[in-house]
């Protein structure tokens, strides 16, 4: 016997990881294809590819922007946001939902 899980809405596609220094700077923003699945009985779940995938300077400013701090914005093509957090696998990225307000990052940088 096969249980029901109640609907499941899905959006497969493009979509963009920005990360907000504050409220009005992004430092940075890669664009990617997601799976998001969203069920009743599961919650959300979402993985990512960077598509291009990144290389050179653009991986390297990636990688120190997720060592600042992994949580990003999500993006999608309708203009609806999403604050996550995200973690590098091996096949791309695992997104988390985070419930939270995003973080009011304040960044300072010391250009001596």
């Amino acid at each position: 016997m096969q249980r029901d899980t109640g609907p499941v809405d899905r959006y497969q596609g493009a979509a963009r990881l920005e990360w907000w220094a504050n409220r009005s700077t992004c430092l940075g923003a890669v664009a990617v294809e997601v799976d998001v699945v969203w069920s009743a009985e599961g919650g959300w779940g979402a993985t990512a590819v960077s598509a291009p995938p990144l290389t050179g300077e653009d991986l390297e400013g990636f990688e120190f922007l997720m060592a600042m701090s992994p949580f990003f914005t999500l993006r999608l093509p309708d203009q609806s946001t999403f604050p996550v957090g995200v973690e590098a696998v091996a096949e791309g990225f695992r997104l988390t939902l985070d419930e939270g307000d995003p973080p009011d990052r304040q960044v300072r940088f010391d250009l001596r």
